[in-house]
């Protein structure tokens, strides 16, 4: 591993790629500041939140490209993107196609399966690829069976391929014009300036866990020499996420404990009759839960409780009887939803309960997309208590909404209730019970680490009317059949999701995206079959109207990345295909599984492996026989080891910046040791300045 100048404080003094110093910038600098990056670069800089050199440090990778074992023509039958060696069986020829000159060329392996090679305006590859030689081409493959193609492919040497297999390519979450070069040469000029980097931890922890200096640590996540000297770092940088997120929430819990219960809150008969005239009747879960809410209602101290149910497990309706045990004590209570279609579909629900059954509930709804007339409208009913139950999206805290007696505040875990809305309901002098709905199956273990503010109760239990969701887990070679299958569903009345990694492809593109599969699916499908796409770069407005149109079936297909994992409930979707299921944790996956099986038909999730590796056919395998998302999280916990953040994307909604709670398990049990240890000893004080 190679040394990092850091003198006795871990402060970075001179930088080891160059010998550039004092360019003038600390960590409040603008990226203005830094050498190259002028106004229309720092433009695309602030696009993807960087806006200070302190932001460009902690604008960590996304993950990491590893070059991997070249393959034969034969082995990348299974493959969408593979480096492919053979022989170059003649010199490329070039031939003009409108504007664009098309090089082309075959390879044959040793088994004597031939790869077609084409590139765009690079006639001079008929010269530097000469007949006989064999070559490394690495690139994303398209077509089947015998009749592969590899489009604008990398050209590497055997040698060449060897060394690269040895590093790591660090890859960024990038906006259009920014490249991972400007980031990279952008932070290099930082980190070689000379400038200070303090020491953001006691010393007696990097000494007790055996953590790198932050300064260290920064260099070797943005520019890692290998697998080996990037572990270290990735785990200092994931420890102190870790511990100050654990040291805010007990900071937190500190702070509800001490509120008494404002809004006692008793048990109704009413709600036992309505409970008895629903047309199912509630598991054993959804009863204990209940009562745990119903104690809490009736304590002495706010209610502040994570209600953590599998996908299906029936949250909402515990979320419901909560809302109308509040009514019928002569409160409001309010639930905040992940987008403004889920709000609507929640207002929907409640409002046909209500008069289903003559609750006699005023049920309103508030988002950020209605009219000022509207906004002001429902103001006013809040204000006076002329609605019982507020359904919305973050509009629910705003400024000019002002709640007469606001006892019970139910979010998402998305919108986790945290220190910043809870001041602004308290300064309108109210003190809510929160109630938290997660749908992450979280081993308790963890959740108690997590949600250490919040008393936690488990739904562990389905309804009985709910059929287990069928799984297949394929390849490449099955994607056809997948296509097929969904067609048919279609034609049956149904709508199906297909979830890909990646909005688009990128600058090294291993993955499908939702850009060209949805192209893909336009020529494969029938005009007949309206396709979606759907995807976090839209504006919000955007993503609103897709997800409503494909709730009223106006598109049968949504193609669409992991932003439809806390989405929409749409009962008529029974199939979901996810591409690259391999780049996903566990857990993950049963979060977007948890989209179709939502009705009264067979639902079935089709996973396709695109690395025909023994150890991912291990890991998904692990979905294809188990519905249950705690022992999925328990595997998934099981199975991870300390290098398998490559590939895997962050779990469930807990958005760390680079911690991933079920990869990073052993780390977060150590943070939450040395949270324990601060919040005792001679640190409290100046670790509770810099939160």
């Amino acid at each position: 591993m190679r040394s990092v100048p850091v003198d006795l404080k871990g402060t970075l003094r001179i930088g080891i790629y160059g010998q550039k110093k004092g360019i003038g910038v600390n960590q409040d600098s603008s990226i203005l500041e830094i050498k190259g990056i002028g106004e229309k670069s720092a433009a695309l800089f602030v696009r993807v939140g960087i806006r200070t050199v302190s932001d460009l440090l902690s604008y960590y990778p996304s993950g990491y490209e590893r070059y991997e074992e070249p393959i034969t023509v034969a082995d990348s039958r299974r493959r969408d993107f593979a480096a492919v060696r053979g022989i170059l069986q003649q010199a490329p020829e070039t031939r003009y196609v409108k504007k664009y000159k098309i090089t082309s060329a075959v390879i044959r392996d040793e088994m004597g399966q031939m790869l077609r090679l084409s590139w765009f305006n690079m006639p001079y590859l008929s010269k530097t690829l000469h007949p006989g030689s064999q070559y490394i081409f690495r690139g994303k493959l398209t077509g089947m069976g015998g009749f592969r193609h590899m489009e604008q492919p990398q050209i590497l040497k055997i040698p060449d391929c060897e060394r690269l297999r040895l590093t790591l390519q660090p890859q960024y979450p990038l906006t259009k014009g920014l490249t991972r070069k400007m980031l990279q040469d952008a932070v290099k000029k930082v980190l070689d300036s000379g400038m200070e980097i303090p020491e953001t931890l006691p010393g007696r922890l990097l000494e007790k866990y055996s953590l790198l200096p932050r300064a260290a640590a920064l260099w070797e996540i943005h520019f890692p020499m290998n697998q080996e000297s990037l572990i270290p770092a990735r785990r200092r940088i994931v420890f102190e996420e870790f511990y100050r997120f654990i040291l805010n929430v007990r900071r937190m819990k500190d702070s509800v404990s001490r509120e008494p219960n404002a809004f006692p809150i008793e048990e109704h008969p009413a709600v036992s009759e309505f409970i008895g005239k629903l047309p199912y009747e509630l598991t054993n879960a959804q009863k204990k839960v209940l009562s745990e809410i119903r104690k809490d209602f009736q304590g002495s101290g706010v209610m502040n409780r994570l209600v953590q149910g599998d996908v299906g497990s029936g949250k909402t309706i515990v979320a419901f009887l909560a809302m109308y045990e509040t009514a019928l004590s002569g409160f409001q209570s309010a639930l905040m939803a992940p987008t403004e279609v889920l709000a609507a579909q929640h207002y929907e629900n409640f409002r046909k309960l209500s008069e289903e059954y003559g609750l006699g509930l005023s049920v309103s709804l508030l988002t950020g997309s209605m009219s000022a007339k509207e906004k002001r409208e429902t103001y006013e009913k809040i204000s006076a208590h002329q609605t019982d139950i507020v359904v919305g999206t973050h509009a629910l805290i705003q400024e000019k909404v002002l709640y007469e007696d606001l006892a019970l505040v139910i979010t998402d875990e998305q919108h986790r209730f945290g220190v910043a809305q809870r001041k602004a309901l308290s300064k309108k002098g109210l003190s809510p019970h929160v109630i938290v709905m997660s749908a992450t199956p979280i081993p308790r273990t963890l959740a108690m680490i997590i949600y250490g503010d919040m008393d936690i109760s488990v739904m562990d239990e389905l309804p009985k009317n709910r059929l287990p969701i069928k799984n297949a887990v394929v390849d490449i070679e099955y994607r056809p059949k997948a296509w097929n299958f969904i067609k048919k569903q279609v034609q049956e009345g149904h709508q199906a999701y297909v979830i890909c990694p990646m909005i688009e492809e990128s600058e090294a593109s291993s993955g499908e995206n939702v850009t060209d599969y949805a192209k893909m699916l336009y020529e494969a499908f029938p005009e007949n079959i309206h396709i979606g796409v759907l995807h976090g770069k839209l504006r919000n407005e955007e993503k609103e109207a897709i997800m409503e149109d494909f709730s009223r079936n106006l598109l049968q297909v949504l193609v669409s990345t992991t932003v439809i994992e806390v989405g929409i409930d749409v009962p008529n979707a029974t199939v979901i295909l996810i591409e690259n299921a391999e780049r996903f944790g566990l857990a993950q996956l049963h979060q977007l599984r948890g989209r179709v099986g939502r009705g009264k038909d067979q639902s079935y999730c089709i996973l396709v492996d695109t690395t025909n590796s023994e150890e991912s056919q291990a890991r998904l395998s692990v979905l294809q026989k188990s519905n249950d998302g705690f022992f999925i999280a328990g595997e998934d916990l099981r199975m991870r080891g300390p290098g398998d953040f490559f590939g895997y994307r962050q779990s469930g909604d807990l958005a760390f910046r680079l911690g991933d709670i079920y990869t990073d398990a052993a780390i977060l049990k150590e943070a939450e040791e040395a949270a324990s240890e601060t919040e005792k000893g001679p640190d409290r004080e100046a670790v509770e300045v810099i939160l």
